[in-house]
């Protein structure tokens, strides 16, 4: 059992999930409440990874992480290391990766919150942290399981993308799909069994649990 391809798969995919719902949950909000010509584009944009093959994604991400691009060589001034094949690598190109997940959960929340709940609370004169706290987060809080939860999901199954932009170092970007591909690779198909099942296992039993929150929310708005 490969426990250090475990733990650094968790530990990306903790990171990760934390980077996309800080910053897809503002764009999730001024997404839905914005009405222009333009946002089919910025959509489409968004959901340009659910779509384009992951080895297309990681080859640019490489082009974009290698020393002698303007991102690679900004990294490589600030921190005097590169970025291609690193930890840090995979954490943008998780998110790069992950970020439609996190946001069309929240998307369609915030789409689907009544606006003379925020009406009544500007009315109210309650300072925005308090409509945040009181009447937005209440209301999200099924959609804001659901992303972090495809987010984390998505970032464990990744492969193609961590491949092309981390390769296979151990202990600093081989996770758990790099690990079961090489026992594959090795023909040592016990070790692979054990991982290929600690993901399915993991992946079923998080998908259960999303899509009971998933019923729930949508018995919650149906029933209001």
């Amino acid at each position: 059992m490969d426990l250090a391809a475990i733990w650094l798969t968790l530990k990306l995919a903790g990171i990760s999930t934390l980077l996309l719902m800080l910053l897809a949950t503002p764009l999730s909000w001024a997404l839905s409440r914005w009405n222009s010509r333009f946002k089919a584009v910025v959509q489409a944009i968004v959901a340009l990874p659910l779509v384009l093959p992951p080895t297309v994604l990681g080859f640019y991400l490489l082009l974009a992480f290698a020393p002698d691009s303007p991102i690679g060589a900004a990294w490589l001034a600030v921190t005097g290391e590169r970025l291609a094949f690193t930890f840090e690598a995979l954490v943008l190109g998780s998110v790069i990766y992950s970020f439609p997940f996190a946001v069309q959960p929240l998307y369609a929340g915030f789409a689907q919150l009544h606006p003379d709940y925020l009406h009544t609370a500007r009315m109210l004169n309650l300072p925005w942290y308090v409509r945040l706290r009181c009447v937005v987060l209440p209301a999200l809080k099924p959609s804001l399981l659901i992303a972090a939860g495809l987010s984390f999901a998505h970032t464990i199954g990744e492969f193609g993308v961590v491949l092309m932009i981390g390769g296979n170092i151990p202990g600093e970007t081989r996770v758990v799909s790099i690990a079961l591909f090489d026992q594959v690779e090795s023909l040592n198909y016990a070790g692979a069994h054990k991982l290929a099942a600690i993901l399915l296992v993991f992946s079923l039993v998080l998908l259960m649990a999303l899509y009971w929150l998933q019923g729930k929310r949508r018995l919650k708005w149906n029933v209001m």
